[in-house]
């Protein structure tokens, strides 16, 4: 899929060596790719690969659990294969942490697709739904330590098709280097908005009815992890409010060696997200932040965050955000409604001294196997870390009154926003 990182310097080293996903704005159509099924399939690609499936989920009581296997290879060296959970009671400030490097993966399992995958200590299923209004489901069963087991039911309603920013077998994928059909690497990421999770959690004896919504997001970086990204941001917003609203955003920022005029130009933000009004898919968005442009305050199509008031943290040696304001903008999905719809939101996460909804500082070369530090050579002195926060917010939409009466003169939907910012470098 990629070709080696000992490539030959290009003949033309102003030539692009960055392609991003969100580079066609202006084909709006182009934006909603829907999702096949071997969209969602594991690719365990060899060379430097990381791939990972992540579930995010707000309980009933607003407890936010994650549940992420991720798939690393490393050259040569056999893969290494982690369950991750992490469950985080707002209310409590207790959080509950798993790491277990997994034995014997298998993907597929017997009579089952690529999108299932299993080990010893955990299974992931993906099969239809016997209910038609959600017709797709993976079923998560974990054994992650003698006091914690994790068994969910995590659904897809039938409103909300899974997706890709672009259409076809190339949909989704950023690539990285001068030639687009031997590239150095890529990154992809594939999304499912809205889910409904059902289940329990048993912690050191005691059992956690697990009834909420959330998204999945299956992602790979096709490269070296301290290669494709200096900065990373993510933000999750789900309402049971007007049928369902959900408001997510996935961003990556290149480092300077890959950009629209080869090595130096870098710095390309590269923002894909969508928005799920009244319980049905409304809105894919996706754009591009060249660092020698500035962004048109209003756009027809649009996908940005902004870190406001960013403050030194001594804690990381990183200027962690005092906030974040997001913005979507794009034509409706939607037959019976179509039209520009736009939302935003704003978020005050505190600074380190007196933080809001401050859920963890993640040291991520704290948490990595071994083997894989060894092999990822980050700069000298840097140390990535990877922000987490959990608040209530509002999100403002504007849109037509035919998805959520009222939307035309702007309707303010209360919510959970989970958030995370992330520094590679």
């Amino acid at each position: 899929m990629f070709s080696s990182f000992f490539n030959a310097t290009p003949a033309d080293p102003k030539a692009p060596n960055f392609h991003p996903v969100s580079g066609f704005e202006t084909k709006t159509s182009d934006l909603f790719g829907g999702l096949e099924p071997k969209d969602l399939e594991w690719a365990c690609a060899g060379g430097f690969v990381t791939e990972t499936q992540t579930f995010y989920h707000f309980l009933e009581d607003e407890t936010m659990i994650m549940c992420q296997v991720i798939h690393s290879s490393i050259g040569m060296w056999y893969p290494t294969i982690q369950f991750t959970c992490k469950i985080y009671n707002p209310k409590t400030k207790v959080t509950i942490w798993r790491s277990v490097n997994v034995s014997n993966f298998v993907t597929p399992p017997s009579g089952l697709d690529k999108r299932s995958c299993k080990a010893d200590q955990f299974s992931i299923t993906c099969k239809p739904s016997s209910d038609p209004s959600h017709p797709e489901m993976y079923i998560i069963r974990a054994n992650l330590s003698d006091d914690l087991q994790v068994s969910l039911d995590v659904s897809r309603p039938a409103s909300v098709p899974g997706f890709k920013v672009g259409k076809g077998p190339k949909g989704g994928f950023s690539y990285f280097g001068a030639d687009l059909d031997k590239p150095e690497g890529y990154v992809v990421h594939r999304f499912w908005p809205r889910t409904i999770a059902s289940g329990h959690i048993i912690n050191k004896g005691q059992a956690i009815v697990a009834k909420g919504v959330g998204m999945l997001v299956h992602a790979i970086q096709g490269m070296r992890p301290n290669l494709i990204a200096s900065r990373w941001n993510f933000a999750n917003f789900q309402s049971s409010a007007h049928g369902g609203v959900s408001a997510i955003q996935m961003e990556f920022t290149t480092l300077e060696t890959h950009g629209r005029y080869g090595a130096g130009s870098g710095g390309v933000t590269v923002n894909v997200g969508s928005l799920v009004l009244g319980g049905k898919l409304a809105v894919v968005t996706a754009e591009t932040k060249w660092p020698d442009e500035v962004p048109e305050e209003s756009s027809p199509v649009m996908s940005r965050v902004t870190h406001i008031g960013p403050v030194h943290d001594p804690d990381t040696g990183y200027k962690q955000p005092s906030g974040f304001d997001i913005r979507w903008a794009g034509p409706s999905i939607l037959t019976a409604s179509q039209g520009t719809i736009s939302a935003s939101l704003s978020v005050d996460v505190g600074n380190p001294r007196a933080p809001k909804g401050l859920i963890e500082k993640v040291d991520v070369l704290a948490e990595i196997p071994y083997v894989i530090k060894t092999m990822v050579n980050y700069v000298a002195g840097t140390k990535p870390y990877i922000y987490q926060w959990q608040n209530h917010t509002k999100l403002i939409v504007r849109g037509h009154d035919n998805i959520i009466p009222g939307l035309s003169d702007g309707l303010e939907i209360e919510g959970l926003l989970y958030t995370e910012a992330s520094f590679i470098s």
